[in-house]
């Protein structure tokens, strides 16, 4: 069975409810905006390799909120530090999802190390992440980390490889910020600090 990026993406985020999620560089922002954009999505535009640190410092910082990060192999992989951290914190609210299409979407198609057996699930079990597991068909059990299981909890999923049209979120990054903490912290991110 071959996975399609935006089926699942739209599959784990379908009821989200008040989910928080961080998307990578590229095409995982784009996956996540064509399953539907919210103001409790934070889709990054030029911070390759920190999705997941952004991740767990709004897990640690919301600990009665699910954070889920969704990113891509590449920028996995070039973060990859970020699951030794992840490790040692043990955020119980933090799901991290690589969307493993085995390539680099941003630069040409060229083949990840993921495509040459290099197994990320394996990595975060090596990071002290408990629930690591690598997907290529039923989505059901990172369905349950995201919305039930106690983290941290990784999920790699392995997709085709095809090149999708774009479904951009707004490119307004201080838009993108400013609606994100209105999300998450009501009208009181309305107040600066020093009117509270």
């Amino acid at each position: 069975m071959t996975l399609q990026r935006r089926a699942v993406v739209s599959e784990l985020l379908r009821d989200r409810g008040d989910l928080l999620v961080v998307a990578g560089l590229g095409s995982t922002s784009w996956d996540i905006t064509a399953a539907g954009d919210s103001p409790l999505s934070f889709p990054t535009w030029g911070a390759m390799g920190q999705a997941a640190m952004i991740g767990l410092g709004l897990a640690l910082a919301q600990p009665e909120r699910r954070v889920l990060v969704v990113t891509g192999d590449g920028e996995m992989l070039m973060g990859m530090g970020s699951l030794a951290t992840i490790g040692v914190q043990q955020p119980k609210n933090l799901t991290v999802v690589v969307i493993d299409n085995e390539r680099y979407g941003e630069t040409g198609m060229q083949r990840t190390h993921t495509a040459f057996g290099v197994d990320l699930a394996a990595v975060a079990l090596g990071c002290k992440i408990p629930n690591a597991i690598t997907v290529s068909g039923d989505l059901g059990p990172v369905r349950q980390m995201i919305y039930e299981r106690a983290g941290p909890n990784f999920a790699a999923i392995k997709v085709s490889d095809e090149k999708l049209p774009l479904v951009l979120p707004p490119k307004d990054g201080v838009l993108l910020k400013a609606r994100f903490r209105r999300a998450l912290l009501g009208d009181s991110a309305d107040v600066l600090p020093e009117e509270r």
